[in-house]
Order: C-alpha cells, then structure tokens, then sequence
C-alpha cells in the first residue's frame, strides 16, 4: 500500500473511533437521563415532600407542598413529583409540581374549580387525579403544564383511581356509594366512553389493576376484604377476607403478587395474585400506608405513619432491611429508575 493509501485508512479509522467515541458519550447521556434512583414520600402532618437515595436510604431534600398532601406521582424519567394537596379543614385546589434536580416546588398548579385532588397516576406523560367534591377525574399533561382532559364519575366521593397502561380503562373506588366506576375508552381519552359502576362492598377505596388489565382490586373498608373485578364482565368474582381494612393495596410490577397496607393491625399481607392465597405476613413497628415497587418486584418502599419513616423490604424474604427518618405522616410514595 502506498502512502496515500494509508493516509486513507488512517482517516477512516479516526473518524470511526471519533464515531464510536461520540456514540458513547450520547448512550452515557441517555442512560444517565432514565438511571437515576428517585423516591419521594409526601408528608401529610408538615404538607412538605421528601426525596429519598432509595439505595442508601438517606433523605437528599425535603420541600413544602400545598396543605395536606396525600399522594405523590414521577414521571417515567423521574425528573419530576407530582402531588396532590387534598388539603386540611379547607378543600385542597392544587398540584404541586416539583423539579427533583433543583429540588425545588416549580409551579403550584391551581385545579379550579375542581376541589380536594386526591388519587393520582401517571401514565405515558399524563397524569390522571380524582377531584373528589366534584366527582370528576383531571388529566394534567406534564410537558404541556395544563389540564387537558376532565370527565365525571356519576358516583359519590370518587378517592383512589387506576388506569390501565394503554389509558383506554381507568376505575375509581367511589366510597361514599359502594361502587368502583369503570370508564371504557375506544381510544386515548378525550374519546368518548362507556361507563359501568359495579356495585362492590362496603366503603370501597383501596384500588389498583392488575399489569395485564384483566382485574381490578378493591379494598372495602367495612368488610375488611378485598373485591376482585374481572373486566372483562365488570362484575366481582371473588372476596378476599383479611380480617382487618387494607388501606392500600398494590399489584408488583411483575403482576404475580399484591401487597396490602394493614393500618390497624400495623403489617403488610403479601397475596398470590394467581391464588388469591396470602404469602406472608411483615409486621412493622408503625401504621403503614403507601407502598412503591422496584421494577423487578423484589422491593417494596412502605410509608409508615406513627414514627414518620420509609421502609425498604426485601419481598422474597419478608425482611425489613432499610429505614429512613421523614417528615410527619408519610403517606403516598412514588419510586422510578430503580
């Protein structure tokens, strides 16, 4: 080869590792952008939000809220908390939108005339929240920063929601009334619905949808169980007895177990989702409340009440094996990257 030759290759070869230097630095980029670890508990005695290193349990910033915060939401890349200011003896009429990088509240977003914001989920950008004085449900677009989206429930005291991944089924426990509301969308909501209440038991309010939309959970507060709902039917199949209120309740994100809050008798029951059979039993020292999962549905993120903490659980074991102090009743809890 002569030397203009390699002159040639030489080129060739600095501008591919110029190339695959460049690709790097862009997947570093990318990755960086969607791997950090964030969780965030709100704190309904201070009406603050803390933002926890869920690995090394240690609380990295604490920031006021609106009165009364009850539950929390991240976006998918967890660069930003959502929180609903329910409120205290007067009606709540904001969101709290929180920056976690600057760790700073960024807007304070006013829902009138829609009064105590309550249950919330995010779903492909769009965060979904219960109005429950005017039996409604909001959709708040992060990106845009507005409301673009409202629909009534017809029921009374519409509190917890779910919503399922492809946002064409969303179900609202509506305690006042016994009955979950399930609204079928043809397409993305604005599209127009088809709206069931499924009568259920007693003073329904815990809630969440199975990952694969085939059944909705719902906690009755009177009856001390649990409904299943087959969506395919809107009809309860099945009551699970537990003896206690399950304040909340969770599928994994694997979809293969729930995990039920038991605020009275202070313990989380783990259930076979296939089974209906329950696991296990993790007593805890203090009132729990919310509960986050890690993707791979091998950790469990517990708010609990009495001695203001977040705990970490190893599920496969039932072992409590992290704590960290908060603010004054933690409540709703959010987790994203981990």
């Amino acid at each position: 080869m002569d030397a203009k030759g390699n002159e040639i290759v030489m080129k060739k070869r600095k501008t591919m590792k110029r190339f695959l230097q460049i690709t790097l630095i862009l997947a570093c980029s990318v990755f960086g952008a969607f791997a950090k670890d964030t969780l965030v508990v709100v704190n309904r005695g201070d009406s603050t939000l803390s933002i926890i290193d869920p690995v090394a349990m240690k609380v990295l910033a604490t920031i006021p809220t609106g009165a009364g915060p009850h539950e929390v939401v991240l976006s998918a890349d967890g660069k930003t908390a959502i929180v609903s200011n329910y409120g205290e003896q007067s009606a709540g009429t904001t969101l709290s939108i929180i920056d976690i990088e600057s760790q700073k509240e960024t807007k304070r977003f006013d829902i009138l005339p829609m009064y105590r914001p309550h249950g919330l989920v995010e779903v492909g950008g769009k965060v979904y929240f219960t109005a429950e004085v005017n039996n409604v449900i909001g959709r708040y677009d992060i990106a845009k920063e507005k409301l673009d989206w409202i629909v009534g429930t017809g029921q009374t005291a519409s509190h917890m929601l779910a919503v399922t991944a492809d946002q064409k089924r969303i179900y609202t426990a509506n305690v006042a009334v016994d009955t979950v509301t399930a609204l079928e969308f043809g397409n993305v909501p604005p599209a127009g619905s088809k709206v069931t209440h499924i009568s259920v038991g007693k003073q329904p309010e815990a809630i969440d949808v199975s990952p694969d939309g085939k059944e909705v959970w719902v906690g009755l507060n009177v009856d001390n169980a649990i409904d299943v709902i087959d969506t395919a039917t809107n009809k309860v199949v099945e009551r699970i007895k537990l003896g206690e209120r399950p304040f909340r309740l969770r599928f994994t994100p694997d979809g293969k177990q729930v995990i039920a809050t038991m605020p009275n008798t202070k313990e989380f029951i783990l259930l076979d989702a296939a089974t209906r059979k329950e696991l296990k039993r993790i007593k805890s020292e203090s009132i729990p409340l919310g509960i986050a999962f890690s993707k791979d549905s091998k950790l469990a993120f517990a708010s609990v009440a009495e001695k203001g903490m977040v705990l970490k659980i190893d599920l496969s074991s039932g072992q409590i094996i992290g704590s960290v102090e908060v603010g004054k009743v933690p409540d709703g809890i959010a987790l994203a990257g981990m």
